[in-house]
């Protein structure tokens, strides 16, 4: 018996629990289109602000949008699953992948190969778990820029009860989404694995029975 490398419950075999795979294999299958989504975005007349629409600017802009050129840039999304691919290469003994010619064709090509391999690195692989955290954060960052990721709402759950530095909380609205084992706040980024659930409910009955009052 083991623990998933994402949301740390216990598996029989492997890595990652069923839950955190069919996670991670979505979040790999969505990535070619979060990195065309982002092209709408490069100007930084479209950018979104933290919580609300996309506003314009005063001053003069940028020509581009430093925070998207980063992600569509060499060492952005096509170089974080690229990283994860030749890892995979090195692991199970293969010949270094071949690359592809343009970025989004380089990010199809490393997050299909990942894809491809979900079943053998979910039970075989050690490191699975740093990939499908590190896929979670990367959507999170492009979802910060774009909005809302395409998926399924899911299951509501309440306010985040996560405490900021200044004593004040979070208070972004928690959802389970379909197939997860694992509530991630999509405002702060704390997660929230089963084994906390219980204590998750009357964090958030407390939270919100004091915000009525």
């Amino acid at each position: 018996m083991t623990t998933c490398g994402m949301c740390e419950t216990a598996v029989e075999h492997g890595y990652l629990c069923p839950g955190c795979t069919r996670a991670l294999a979505d979040r790999l299958q969505r990535m070619p289109r979060l990195y065309t989504a982002l092209g709408a975005f490069l100007a930084p007349s479209a950018t979104r602000e933290p919580g609300g629409g996309r506003t314009g600017r005063a001053e003069a802009p940028m020509p581009v949008s430093e925070p998207v050129l980063n992600l569509r840039g060499p060492g952005g999304i096509v170089g974080v699953l690229e990283d994860w691919r030749a890892a995979l290469h090195v692991v199970r003994r293969w010949n270094p992948p071949t690359p592809a010619v343009g970025i989004p064709n380089r990010v199809a090509l490393a997050s299909t190969a990942l894809l491809h391999s979900i079943d053998w690195l979910s039970a075989c692989w050690p490191e699975a778990g740093d990939l499908a955290r590190e896929m979670r954060d990367l959507e999170r960052d492009i979802a910060s820029i774009t909005g809302a990721i395409e998926r399924p709402r899911g299951t509501r759950l309440g306010p985040c009860p996560a405490q900021h530095d200044d004593g004040s909380l979070c208070g972004a609205i928690l959802r389970l989404a379909p197939g997860e084992q694992l509530v991630t706040c999509q405002w702060c980024g704390q997660t929230y694995p089963p084994a906390t659930w219980k204590a998750l409910h009357a964090l958030i009955t407390h939270d919100t029975q004091d915000a009525a009052a």
